[in-house]
């Protein structure tokens, strides 16, 4: 297990970060510049937190009070950076053995052959990294890191220098790796997508801060705050006003919606997901509203649409249909659509 309570001020940002794992992957989610990389670099060693702890399977890694600082290579920690870090000089053979600098000659050679088989990566020992394509450097990053047999594993946006078919290529390959490792995953992504695929849990940061750790699952289904909804994929909002128990007064919308789940007390906002507005008239939580525009996407079709509130920014509400359903209501002007009381999500924190 690994526990993480830290604070660090960098300028004018501050990090104050606070989570822990609990076997398999749990994913850092967070905008750019929201202090996923820096908190990694805590972990491993590379940067120093101001203030907090940081504990891996009992082991103390950094204690501020207790003056505890182990340096990176007693760490047990095995970070893959986002251009994978390889030593441009070495073959592959040899970045795999720089892995492992711990271990008596032999076994090091041993352990260079388990992980060169481990990794498919047979036939290119001699290989330096420019000689080797996109996946094959990735895998050599990993061997590298498994060489030296770390306690958890920390995956800094492998994916984000790949093209979409690569990267769907070496996300499986992760999967087989993630799941033969015995030790925790801590991943950083701001893609939501590869946090559902890959991971179990998730803690938001908004602003170098942490949310409440939650499961994937629950995040997707309901989150509870503003930052939260917005990493998740939901693409409308409005500013809320609290009515009762289980309505609010949507101000960009110029609507009331009612909710199934209890409204917070201090609720700012509310977010609805594009395919969980239904184009056919139901009674309650109905909207009245005018087309605006009609964009076709590469399965989709989406449907920007005018509110009683406005048809400018917020005030706008996108709607995804399938192509054929949308063909089927034959392109109207005015549409009257509905949300499901259990479809609005109240939510609380800024940035609406």
């Amino acid at each position: 297990m690994l526990q993480v309570n830290i604070q660090k001020k960098l300028g004018d940002f501050r990090l104050d970060v606070h989570f822990e794992t609990g076997g398999g992957v749990l994913a850092l989610l967070g905008a750019s510049g929201c202090g996923k990389s820096v908190t990694l670099k805590c972990i491993a060693g590379l940067e120093k937190p101001d203030k907090g702890r940081i504990v891996l399977n009992d082991r103390v890694l950094f204690d501020s009070e207790r003056r505890v600082d182990l340096p990176p290579q007693r760490r047990r920690v095995g970070y893959l950076f986002q251009n994978y870090a390889l030593f441009p000089h070495m073959t592959a053979a040899e970045n795999i053995a720089a892995g492992a600098p711990h271990l008596p000659p032999k076994e090091r050679q041993a352990a260079v052959a388990e992980q060169i088989r481990a990794f498919h990566l047979e036939g290119l020992e001699k290989h330096r990294p420019h000689q080797l394509s996109g996946g094959q450097q990735q895998r050599l990053a990993l061997a590298r890191i498994m060489a030296g047999d770390p306690e958890v594993l920390l995956l800094d946006e492998p994916f984000s220098a790949l093209d979409s078919y690569l990267k769907w290529q070496l996300e499986l390959e992760l999967m087989d790796t993630l799941k033969s490792f015995g030790g925790d995953v801590v991943f950083v992504s701001h893609d939501r997508d590869e946090v559902c695929r890959l991971c179990q849990s998730v803690c938001v940061l908004t602003d170098g801060t942490s949310e409440p750790q939650e499961t994937v699952r629950r995040l997707m289904e309901a989150p509870g705050t503003v930052s939260a909804a917005l990493l998740s994929g939901c693409k409308n909002y409005s500013r809320a006003e609290r009515l009762d128990d289980h309505t609010v007064r949507c101000g960009d919308w110029g609507v009331t919606l009612r909710t199934a789940a209890e409204v917070p007390a201090n609720v700012t906002a509310v977010g609805v997901r594009a395919h969980h507005i239904v184009p056919i008239a139901a009674g309650e939580n109905d909207i009245p509203c005018t087309v605006v525009r009609v964009i076709e996407d590469a399965f989709s079709t989406v449907v920007m649409l005018a509110t009683p509130g406005g048809n400018t920014g917020k005030s706008l509400l996108r709607l995804e249909l399938d192509r054929g359903r949308w063909a089927a209501l034959g392109g109207p002007d005015r549409l009257t659509v509905h949300i499901a009381p259990e479809q609005v999500m109240a939510l609380t924190g800024g940035g609406v």
